[in-house]
């Protein structure tokens, strides 16, 4: 007479199945993840070992100089130790919230930054736009030849051609005085600088700001502009309702590296073409750390005032991703 099974007994009387048949738990996430991250790590080693120079580059030259920022709050000696003699606190912290001198080159920032931000981030998309619509080839690559061509020069020779051009007896002021008028000092005159330095962001950087809008265009689908086209919309109406929202998640990106680096005003340019008689509108952060750092070796005090730029240039980049993200959907993370 054959033994009745788990499966025959009445629900009262089934006996249980040992812990040791049960069949085996699934991997936790965390395990499944490593392993298919080590899988992927065997498969693909030489992609992955093309990111260990750009880490050591970030590593040693990036992150590693942040540990200097401890001399904000020590007393720095040259020829002392690298961190500081000894502790003092928010000493300089307290120095420079209390200078009068900090807060004016702390607004020229704010105007330069806001000025170059306004002109200056536009203007691409704007350009890369027209090219967009040009349909002769050869009139194309011409004008984005011409200017591309200015990224690629030096800022010094950018800064000598400036000062050339808009010197005493530079070109700028031989055509005034072609039509009768009189010579303006333009590099001397503080009311000047800000246009000139707009300007000349604007003809550097305007060109080359245009390539990745240019590869953004590319990537948008013609059947959009086709259903645009059957619905009677006419060439703006398509730009603004298919060519802008194809390339928002691009603008936004840069925008929001834009305002990273909003603090800091380009410091070899300005360096190059201020003067003391232009300070009241053209010494900005960057080039009063370097006086006050460099040339005064003020180190702890520069490092102080270092500090508080980036804490306010990270601000400005969470600050502009979470709006980002919520406003439009897109960001950096």
């Amino acid at each position: 007479m054959s033994t009745p099974s788990a499966v025959d007994l009445p629900p009262q009387t089934q006996v249980p199945v040992p812990p040791a048949d049960r069949p085996p738990r699934r991997p936790a996430k965390t395990q499944l993840r490593s392993r298919s991250w080590r899988r992927a790590l065997r498969r693909d080693w030489q992609l992955y070992s093309l990111v260990v120079l750009p880490l050591l580059f970030f590593l040693i030259f990036r992150y590693l100089p942040m540990l200097g920022n401890v001399i904000a709050f020590r007393r720095f000696q040259p020829g002392g130790s690298v961190f500081g003699e000894y502790w003092v606190g928010l000493r300089y912290v307290r120095m420079f919230l209390s200078d009068s001198t900090f807060w004016s080159v702390f607004t020229n920032t704010l105007v330069l930054g806001t000025l170059t931000l306004v002109v200056v981030f536009p203007l691409p998309i704007v350009l890369a736009l027209l090219l967009n619509e040009v349909r002769a080839r050869k009139l194309k690559r011409f004008v984005q030849s011409v200017s591309y061509l200015p990224h690629f020069l030096s800022i010094v020779i950018v800064a000598a051609m400036v000062m050339q051009i808009l010197s005493v007896d530079g070109t700028v002021n031989s055509m005034i005085r072609a039509f009768g008028g009189e010579a303006i000092p333009f590099l001397q005159r503080p009311e000047w600088f800000r246009t000139i330095y707009v300007s000349s962001e604007v003809w550097q950087t305007v060109g080359w700001g245009t390539i990745l809008y240019l590869a953004a265009l590319t990537t948008i689908d013609e059947d959009l502009y086709e259903a645009a086209r059957i619905d009677g919309a006419n060439r703006w109406r398509q730009t603004w309702h298919v060519t802008l929202p194809g390339i928002r998640p691009t603008m936004i990106t840069l925008l929001i590296l834009n305002i990273g680096t909003f603090m800091a005003v380009g410091f070899e340019k300005i360096l190059l073409l201020y003067n003391p008689l232009t300070y009241p509108t053209a010494d900005v952060i960057s080039t009063y750390l370097y006086r006050m750092g460099v040339v005064s070796s003020n180190f702890s005090y520069a490092a102080a005032i270092g500090l508080f730029e980036a804490l306010i240039g990270l601000f400005l980049v969470l600050s502009a991703n979470l709006i980002a993200r919520r406003a439009v959907g897109t960001s950096l993370w």
